[in-house]
């Protein structure tokens, strides 16, 4: 299994500070925001990983990162994504290094307190399919929110202005080889962006789809409010059990 890190994008909600650095490389608490996702990943199991990113500075993530070996990383994979297509779009640029494998995806701008590894543990007994990861929230109108019956999704909506739950999708989804047939068929939305709702919702009608609350605590970081609470999160409790 191979997992592909998020990390394009304009990240016009936190002008000014990303007029002159990608969102991804701005610090939360005492390191830059991409290595938790990385962390994430690493401590999941998966050591065959890559970064797309995009924008201003993308070369600064080579830089940062090299190739991964302050992750434990023997290499450490990239790709560009031009312009603002979507996050279905920027997945689709893995396509080709990763070969029809599984992958687990992130967004480079989502942190999480605990380990992942028994979720990426029970999607690959699964045998196929896909996973995502839902949280509790008190603004599911932010995100994708999951109706569910039982333990089973039924559908996910984008941004709903009337939330029939309040479990959001967060950013770390499981696709097996399908996904990328998939993304080829996508339509552009309204937003003109290849949505990663549009692919989710694909494997919930094929009846493939599994879904977790997640354990612990999760923020992502894309405005003000959630990059200073994500730093406080880490002051308080760390996330990741970085080292």
């Amino acid at each position: 299994m191979k997992g592909v890190i998020l990390a394009g994008g304009l990240g016009t909600r936190l002008f000014p500070l990303t007029k002159i650095t990608n969102k991804h490389l701005l610090p939360v608490y005492d390191r830059p925001m991409i290595h938790y996702p990385i962390q994430a990943l690493v401590n999941a199991g998966i050591d065959d990983i890559m970064v797309v990113t995009g924008g201003r500075k993308s070369g600064d993530f080579l830089s940062l990162l090299g190739n991964g070996r302050d992750f434990g990383l023997k290499h450490l994979n990239y790709a560009y994504q031009e312009g603002e297509g979507g996050i279905a779009e920027a997945l689709g640029l893995a396509e080709h290094w990763a070969n029809g494998d599984s992958v687990v995806v992130a967004l480079g701008d989502n942190l999480i307190e605990n380990n992942i590894a028994s979720a990426v543990a029970a999607f690959q007994a699964q045998g196929g399919g896909a996973k995502i990861l839902l949280k509790e929230v008190e603004d599911p109108e932010r995100f994708g929110v999951a109706t569910l019956e039982g333990e089973h999704v039924t559908r996910i909506v984008e941004k709903p202005k009337e939330p029939e739950s309040n479990l959001a999708v967060i950013g770390i989804y499981m696709y097996d080889g399908r996904v990328w047939d998939i993304i080829h068929e996508l339509k552009p939305s309204d937003r003109g962006e290849l949505e990663i709702t549009d692919v989710n919702n694909w494997f919930i009608e094929d009846g493939s789809m599994t879904c977790e609350v997640l354990d612990g605590w999760w923020t992502d970081a894309g405005t003000f409010e959630s990059l200073h609470s994500a730093s406080k999160l880490v002051a308080e409790g760390g996330a990741n059990k970085l080292g």
